[in-house]
């Protein structure tokens, strides 16, 4: 299959490479017929863009044959996302911009069409990294918690574990590059694996996508959208700086990118660096340090009919593992628990432009090595393990001096995607698709949580959208997937029936599934827009469910597997309702999700060495709630802006007993005053936000009810602007009034250990242009 891949790849490239290339230019007004100054021009699949000089004007070259969509953004105006067929050899464009006070509509890349948002069947959030840092979150995964519908399962402040509309682990699946991030998630203390740093925007998916990416989207998608190259003609370095007064934290990122006419570079270090997070009596909870270093490169090459972008992620972190509140450290050397993670990340987008119809192949490759470190641990299964922990022996090396990675795993996994978008026949897209992944799990430490596995996954889709008229669309598709894998036998210590050991069988398991999407979209009255959609999902069971033996240390427990399990499969109604004029926005997301043979670790009752047992069972269950907001912009005060939201979700088995780790309702408020201020400094703005986080009371068998609890943040930032630098400042009072309070989500709170207490962030972004 990879042999076929790359031998498509090369034929086509051979075909197209010598076809001419076109010019479209363009002037940029604004509804007064005055030019717009410095717009930005973009074509998202190309990496093409540009600016609107001071006549409005604006030129891209280098545009291949074939149909493309062209976007138009600037602050203060709605986006303007044009298709265009380009055949000659010159295309000129008049685009007028129409105001907007509220925000810039933005192309969704996690989508099949790459429409905007405002004309998705599918209601998909999105988020700006700028905008999520202006909330002063020390990692990405706590800035991404900050949009309606997501949450985080944290242990500490270094590992945070995405949540959506209740559903996480493998249930959510990340998108990296354009590529599945596959770093050995299935467990709740695995943080996210990624660096904020090189990175534009998040999308976010809430509900099943197993239709555009097969097993593991059954609960959402977060889309890491990696930031843009330089545009034509530019070279650009910036500097970004960030300090964090609860952790006595720094993140530092450094990068630099450069555009010629066919070929375009960019390249970024970063470095985040923590020490214990400290309660709000004074004290740190020991052993929450973390530093996270991370480098990102990309390289794009538009050859005629052929536009390829390789990109490169190296991601290395070393994080604590806490226990409790001990030995007070401002060291950020992490003590024994912790997990050292090794992360490489690799893709390959090509696309082809076949006159008015276009074939995409991406390819990625990610190798991730995870390694927990223990103060003590069992030698009993050394010698049975040996042969196998020294496979490829010289190819894998310890890190760590003397210490010794008491659970060592290397993940390898290719994944190939191939899509086929026909040529638009009258007001049909059509995309057809090939996706798969090779993935092979290798143990090297001397306990196995896992066994040694070889994971196949093909799947085939076909998906349509029709532009019924100017107001409302239809979208649909199927799917059918199949995947097989294949475990290795090993051997453990048996604490449970009072035998030396314990022979683990391996597997050889098979899952095939269908699934569907349908969507509706409609405007009404031009201001109120209407999406009912419905979709299926499913993920097959993972390794730690299926064959599963022993301590997992992060989590504090003895989990066993179930080798019979079978895959969950989820059937998910959404209604959106959005309403919208000059000063007013009104959105209600509902959803009712209902999730056959839902996995779940559950408590015996029984207890190994001071861990708890936990069993993997399966049990029909059903989700349902959603999010709720307003955004009141109040005339003549142009300045003023009143936002609140509400969210909730409920998990129930249908037995009555409710789902663990469903997060408590949160009702979000925000008073924020923007100003253009002047040439010199502007983009001012000033925000008071209060979360309110409901009591958390309707749990599990093993859960504990949450109290309630308030926090109050104040933000504040604008932008200087010199001749050849700007710089942007923004400043964070997070929990301004130093609650104690214990997140339900949070993987201390058995320990009763509190969240971080107040902390205020500063941070400088140096843009040299």
């Amino acid at each position: 299959m990879r042999k076929l891949l790359f031998l498509v790849s090369f034929i086509l490239l051979s075909q197209y490479a010598l076809i001419a290339q076109n010019t479209i230019k363009g002037t940029i007004t604004d509804e007064n017929q005055s030019p717009v100054l410095g717009a930005d021009i973009y074509i998202e699949q190309l990496h093409l863009g540009t600016t609107s000089d001071e006549s409005g004007l604006f030129e891209l070259d280098n545009i291949p044959n074939g149909t493309h969509k062209l976007s138009i953004s600037f602050v203060g105006f709605n986006t303007e996302n044009l298709e265009l067929t380009i055949s000659s050899e010159e295309k000129i464009l008049e685009i007028s911009m129409t105001p907007s006070v509220f925000h810039m509509d933005e192309v969704i890349l996690s989508a099949p069409f790459n429409k905007l948002q405002s004309e998705n069947v599918m209601k998909i959030e999105s988020k700006s990294i700028e905008t999520l840092k202006k909330a002063g979150a020390p990692t990405l995964m706590q800035g991404i918690s900050n949009i309606p519908g997501v949450s985080e399962i944290t242990t500490g402040t270094g590992i945070g574990k995405p949540v959506i509309r209740g559903l996480s682990g493998n249930r959510v699946l990340v998108y990296t590059q354009g590529v599945r991030l596959e770093n050995q998630q299935f467990g709740s203390e695995h943080g996210l694996g990624m660096n904020e740093s090189g990175i534009e925007s998040v999308e976010v998916i809430k509900g099943p996508a197993s239709l555009l990416y097969g097993s593991d989207a059954l609960g959402g998608v977060l889309y890491l959208n990696p930031e843009k190259f330089a545009y034509q003609d530019e070279t650009k370095v910036d500097l970004s700086q960030s300090f964090f007064s609860n952790t006595l934290g720094s993140n530092t990122s450094v990068g630099f990118k450069t555009s010629k006419k066919k070929i375009k570079f960019i390249a970024r270090g970063g470095l985040n660096s923590h020490a214990d997070y400290q309660i709000p009596d004074g004290d740190r909870v020991t052993n929450t340090r973390f530093t996270e270093k991370d480098f990102k490169a990309g390289l794009g090459l538009n050859l005629d009919q052929f536009v390829t972008e390789f990109r490169y992620n190296y991601n290395q972190s070393e994080i604590g593992i806490p226990e409790g509140i001990e030995e007070q450290s401002t060291s950020r050397s992490p003590d024994l628990p912790y997990q050292d993670l090794n992360t490489h990340i690799l893709s390959l987008h090509n696309h082809f432009y076949l006159n008015k119809s276009k074939i995409d192949l991406n390819l990625g490759y990610t190798v991730n090595n995870r390694k927990e470190f223990e103060d003590e641990h069992d030698h009993e299964d050394e010698d049975h393990n040996e042969e196998l922990a020294n496979q490829d022996e010289d190819a894998h090396e310890e890190e760590h001096g003397d210490e010794e990675a008491a659970l060592d795993m290397k993940l390898k996994t290719f994944t190939y995607d191939l899509k086929y978008n026909l040529a638009k026949m009258g007001k049909f897209e059509t995309i057809a698709g090939l996706q798969g992944m090779y993935q092979e799990n290798k143990n090297f430490g001397e306990e196995i949580l896992i066994p040694d596995a070889i994971t196949n996954d093909i799947g085939f889709l076909v998906t349509s959208t029709v532009s019924i008229d100017d107001k409302s669309s239809l979208q649909g598709g199927l799917r059918f997937d199949h995947r097989n894998l294949s475990s290795s036998s090993f051997i453990k210590e048996d604490h449970d029936m009072g035998s030396e050991e314990i022979v683990i069988d391996g597997l050889d398991r098979s899952f095939s599934n269908f699934t569907f999407s349908l969507g509706y979209k409609n405007l009404f009255f031009d201001k109120l827009t209407t999406r009912i959609n419905i979709a299926s999902g499913f993920r097959a069971p993972n390794l730690a469910e299926l064959t599963s033996y022993g301590v997992h240390h992060g989590s504090n427990r003895f989990e066993i597997g179930n080798p019979d399990l079978v895959s969950e499969q989820n059937f998910q109604t959404d209604l959106s309702l959005e309403y919208g004029n000059k000063h007013i926005e009104i959105f209600a997301n509902g959803f009712y999700n209902v999730l056959n043979n839902y996995i779940f670790a559950s408590p015996t009752g029984e207890v190994i060495e001071d861990n708890q047992i936990f069993e993997y069972i399966q049990s029909d269950a059903n989700l349902y709630g959603g999010e709720f907001g307003i955004h009141f912009h109040p005339h003549p005060f142009d300045w003023l802006h009143l936002e609140s939201s509400y969210e909730t979700v409920i998990g129930k088995e249908t037995s009555g007993d409710y789902l663990p780790l469903i997060p408590a309702n949160k009702w979000a408020n925000t008073i924020r005053v923007e100003f253009n201020g002047s040439k010199k400094f502007n983009e001012i703005y000033t925000a008071l936000v209060l979360d309110s986080f409901f009591e958390q009371n309707k749990v599990s068998v093993n859960e504990t009810v949450t109290p309630a609890y308030n926090l109050l943040h104040l933000r504040m930032g604008g932008k200087l602007v010199f001749d050849k630098m700007n710089i942007g400042m923004n400043l964070s009072f997070n929990n301004i009034l130093d609650e104690t309070y214990i997140s339900h989500l949070s993987v201390l709170k058995n320990d009763q250990i509190p969240n971080p207490g107040r902390n205020i962030v500063l941070g400088l972004n140096f843009n040299f242009l």
